[in-house]
């Protein structure tokens, strides 16, 4: 267990002074200190995430204290241990990334008792244990989205699988779900999806995972990856494996890690929101609720900085949302647009 993660006595802060312009709150209601809790360390995503949660730290001007971290690998024990921590440190709000919707509601449930704001991002504490879900986008369209995109690519014929993150984190799930509903239209009745597999959102363990896909099922034409981390290693599989113009890749990539894949032809196109504004978002709004300035009541309408005007919504599965916005598709077109980006 790398030190780090004895967040009593090494916690990753950043300490912000002095507004920046626009709108800042009142010193009287701050400062506070906000911990965003990530699925784990080393994330390219999630690198992202924090130069979100520090741009809106920073935009709001008052002093307050951000601490971003997560646990070594991405595990439900870790994110508990984590989370305990903090409530032990008595911080004043907190949003989460979860690795298992269900697990973490008591660790929540005994944060809020303490008075603690506890919102998640990203993937879902269940509504139990979280005041409010932001949402990267609507999860129906990403997972429809995502067999729309391999359909494409596929001229709707073939074998395909998909190599996702983890069994237990309900954004993948439920993205595979709409994937599966999608799939049942008759458009696609050429289609064949022949395994889901997963990656746990480690590097190596989702370069073998693709790998036994290929030897696994050697007519297999697609791989459909729902996660930065999936994404990366199974374009790299591909590569290694010389299958290249062979078995072709789609999902959700970080536009910095897949330009080159998607040059090449490995990733014709993909999908994904800016990681940036989501860590700006989840921070902004726990930042709100933390200062009283909304409650996290459907129907509230509230300004987000520079991401505007945002209402609370209610969910059926997913609780309370503050939605980001639609996905963005990269291809050889934009993409030398976006690879520097993030």
């Amino acid at each position: 267990m790398k030190r780090k993660q004895f967040i009593c006595f090494s916690l990753i802060v950043l300490l912000v002074s002095a507004a920046f312009g626009g709108v800042a709150f009142a010193q009287a209601n701050g400062p506070f200190t906000i911990a965003v809790v990530v699925k784990s360390e080393g994330n390219p995503f999630f690198e992202a995430v924090e130069v979100g949660c520090r741009e809106a730290v920073e935009e709001i001007g008052a002093g307050d204290t951000l601490i971003f971290l997560g646990p070594e690998s991405p595990t439900v024990e870790g994110q508990i241990e984590v989370i305990s921590a903090l409530v032990a440190q008595g911080i004043d709000g907190i949003t989460i990334a979860a690795n298992e919707p269900n697990a973490l509601v008591p660790v929540c449930q005994r944060a809020q008792k303490a008075g603690i704001v506890v919102t998640s991002f990203d993937s879902l504490v269940s509504p139990d244990g979280s005041q409010l879900f932001i949402n990267q986008a609507d999860m129906e369209r990403v997972g429809r989205d995502q067999v729309r995109l391999m359909a494409e690519i596929l001229d709707y014929e073939g074998q395909f699988a998909i190599l996702s993150a983890g069994p237990t984190m309900s954004n993948q799930n439920t993205w595979i779900a709409w994937m599966l509903e999608e799939l049942a239209e008759p458009e696609y009745a050429k289609m064949e999806l022949v395994a889901i597999v997963y990656g746990m959102d480690e590097r190596e363990k989702s370069y073998s995972e693709a790998m036994g896909l290929f030897r696994s099922y050697p007519d297999l034409r697609g791989i459909i990856s729902p996660t930065t981390v999936g994404m990366a290693a199974t374009a790299r599989a591909i590569k290694d494996a010389e299958l290249d113009g062979k078995v072709f890749l789609t999902g959700l990539g970080l536009p910095s890690e897949m330009a080159a894949y998607i040059r090449e032809g490995i990733c014709p196109q993909m999908a994904l929101w800016n990681p940036i504004d989501l860590g700006y978002m989840a921070t902004y709004v726990t930042r709100l609720m933390v200062a009283g300035k909304i409650k996290g009541e459907v129907g509230e309408t509230f300004e987000v900085g520079k991401m505007g005007s945002r209402e609370i919504t209610m969910d059926p599965a997913l609780g309370k949302v503050v939605l980001l916005g639609p996905p963005f598709v990269f291809n050889q077109e934009n993409i030398d647009d976006w690879a520097d980006v993030y």
